[in-house]
């Protein structure tokens, strides 16, 4: 969005998105609306009534451009339905979206989706350079969380069962680590056994507060994942965890950091030339231990708690 705005200075750009995702555009200087849509409200009986007065709403954004990022065919309606004069959307958006679309970016449907992202923006009249700035606010700080001593924030936690780390794996760095802290955040319902050095946040922070964490964690280690894309906005000191994805096409968008595939670690920028599997296995326990290496030089023990 940033350079959407570089693009158009004095435009009023609105955001539709949902409400729980929100609170990551907070303070963004690019953003002068947001238009909440509140899917959870469109079910049972009280539906005709909520969409109306919803579809009433979004038909006064009256934009004079519409860019659909998301390429489905609920947004690619929204867009339709908010009067925009002209809806641009990408070349590999779902089956039906692209009815929608009054001019559509040519993308690579193998690209990175920020690279896709990118092509849309031109669309707006972006002009895209060597660097790009990305509007991630600082986060809320927990109550009665030190930042100090160091520690390394996980988010071993993922929807897919496969794509999740095991406990056994959660244990093991948290053993190899010791006496470092490891702080343990995601949103699952498993319990796991924390040892001396580790701190379960599980389930206990707002994104906000997850925003500050990995701002302030010396390294970051997460499954792919939302969480992921957002430590790769702000820090290079993160590795991301693959199973079955590809890490060139929805890794981290950062090539300082770092992925690890099939037993193997790279560097975000060497991807391109880097001979990696396509099928892949989870992280066992017997591959902790190169993590650990990677990681152990950028995260000094503290000497009071060695």
């Amino acid at each position: 969005m940033a350079l959407v705005r570089e693009a158009h200075p004095h435009a009023e750009i609105t955001w539709v998105i949902n409400p729980e995702l929100a609170p990551l555009l907070r303070g963004n200087p690019d953003v002068n609306h947001v238009h909440f849509l509140r899917r959870g409200e469109f079910r049972g009986l009280g539906v005709p009534k909520s969409l109306l007065t919803w579809l009433t709403k979004t038909r006064e954004i009256q934009p004079d451009l519409a860019l659909d990022f998301q390429g489905l065919r609920r947004s690619a309606f929204v867009a339709k339905i908010s009067g925009a004069k002209q809806v641009c959307g990408m070349s590999n958006a779902l089956a039906g979206a692209t009815w929608f679309y009054d001019r559509v970016a040519q993308i690579n449907r193998r690209s990175h989706p920020v690279e896709r992202y990118l092509k849309l923006a031109e669309c707006a009249g972006a002009m895209i350079g060597e660097s790009l700035r990305c509007s991630v606010p600082s986060g809320d700080p927990l109550p009665r969380f030190d930042a100090h001593p160091p520690f390394v924030l996980l988010h071993p936690f993922a929807r897919g069962q496969d794509k999740s780390l095991s406990n056994a794996v959660i244990e093991e760095f948290c053993r190899l680590l010791a006496p470092t802290r490891v702080v343990i955040v995601g949103q699952s319902h498993r319990r796991v056994n924390t040892l001396e050095n580790c701190v379960d946040l599980t389930r206990q922070t707002s994104l906000l507060q997850l925003v500050w964490l990995i701002r302030v964690a010396r390294f970051v280690v997460s499954v792919e994942s939302g969480p992921m894309h957002i430590a790769a906005a702000v820090t290079a000191n993160l590795l991301s965890i693959h199973t079955r994805s590809d890490p060139h096409r929805i890794g981290p968008y950062n090539p300082d950091a770092w992925v690890w595939k099939h037993g193997q670690l790279y560097r975000v920028g060497d991807l391109e030339t880097a001979k990696i599997r396509k099928r892949g296995r989870r992280l066992r326990r017997k591959d902790v231990l190169s993590v650990v290496e990677l990681i152990r030089p950028l995260v000094p023990i503290d000497p009071m708690v060695a």
